[in-house]
Parts: C-alpha cells; sequence; structure tokens
C-alpha cells in the first residue's frame, strides 16, 4: 500500500515537472499584447489627469473672475448709496465720482478710476478735501469702455462691470450688471 502512494506521488511530481519546463516566459506575441494593453492604459489615465487639470484651471479663472466683478459692484453700490451725487465721466462712465455730506456736515468723496495699463479698478476716497487714500478694489477689470460703464440716468446708476481672467482661448469673462439707487430726493 505505501508502495502505490509513493508512485501517485512520484507521477503527480513528474506532471508537474513537464509543466514547469514547458513554461519557459512569454511568446514576443505576449509580450507585445501586453505592452500595447499598458500603453493605452497609460495614454488613458494622461488623458483623464490633463482635463481634470483643465478644467480645475476653469473652474479656478472663473470663480477669480467672478469675485474680482462681484468686489467691483459691492464697493461702487456701497458709496452710491450714501452719494447725494453721482458724476459718471467720460464715454465709460469713469472715472465716477460719488460725494455725500454726512450727518456731522463732514463731505465725502469717492472717485473710482479704471487703470488701464494694469486692468484694475482704484477707489479714491477723502473727506473735508483731505489727503486721499487709494484702494485696489479689483483686479482684472476689463477696461474696454462696452465690456464696463456706468450711467446715471432718471436717479438709477446703471452698471456692468466685466472682469477677464486668462489670456487668448483660454481666457474667462465675467459680466455684472446692476442698477443702484442712490439716496431718496437726489
Amino acid at each position: 500500500m505505501k508502495w502505490k502512494v509513493g508512485v501517485g506521488r512520484l507521477m503527480i511530481f513528474r506532471k508537474l515537472g513537464w509543466i514547469i519546463n514547458r513554461q519557459r516566459g512569454f511568446t514576443l506575441i505576449e509580450f507585445i499584447a501586453a505592452l500595447a494593453i499598458t500603453g493605452l492604459i497609460g495614454v488613458g489615465a494622461a488623458a483623464a489627469t490633463a482635463q481634470v487639470l483643465n478644467q480645475g484651471t476653469k473652474n479656478s479663472d472663473y470663480t477669480t473672475a467672478s469675485r474680482y466683478t462681484m468686489n467691483a459692484i459691492h464697493w461702487i453700490s456701497r458709496d452710491a448709496r450714501l452719494a447725494q451725487t453721482v458724476e459718471p465721466g467720460g464715454t465709460s462712465g469713469f472715472p465716477l465720482k460719488l460725494s455725500w455730506t454726512e450727518w456731522d456736515n463732514s463731505d465725502h468723496q469717492v472717485l473710482y478710476i479704471i487703470d488701464i495699463q494694469q486692468d484694475k479698478l482704484r477707489r479714491s476716497y477723502s473727506v473735508d478735501g483731505g489727503q486721499p487714500s487709494e484702494t485696489v478694489v479689483a483686479h482684472h477689470i476689463n477696461s474696454v469702455s462696452e465690456n464696463t460703464t456706468c450711467e446715471f440716468i432718471n436717479g438709477m446708476l446703471t452698471m456692468k462691470v466685466t472682469s477677464t481672467v486668462g489670456t487668448g482661448s483660454n481666457a474667462i469673462s465675467v459680466t455684472k450688471i446692476c442698477d443702484i439707487a442712490p439716496r431718496p430726493g437726489l
């Protein structure tokens, strides 16, 4: 009985050895197929990564342009609601001069200027004709006269502000339009 078990094991080892000896490696066709499949997976992963990065940049640029546009509208509308005098200038309405007198008879004057060279909206604020303090309210403001405008008609200040981030075909522009009513009785 022991002899039959030993012969059975010997036969199994011989068959296993025969299988192992026959499998010495991959054929050239198998290797080329594996390489092609790996290459296709790599190209797909690279394309997906590039798409994610490109979309991320567009989203970031849109958020930046929107933030600057909203910031410009916030500051101008804040001062316009206090204003007793609204004086748009130039063909685009800028520089925009807003002035008012406070309860303590202090005279306030705000001047909004678009810096064409740097695409910035600057706010110059002074009290009682003193030294003005200047602040950059928004960057990336599109200074083309039809893109960023303000006009004062029938007691209503209408503003259109456009901010453009990026260059060429990757440029993202955001435009906001806002109607602002200055102090009643103006």
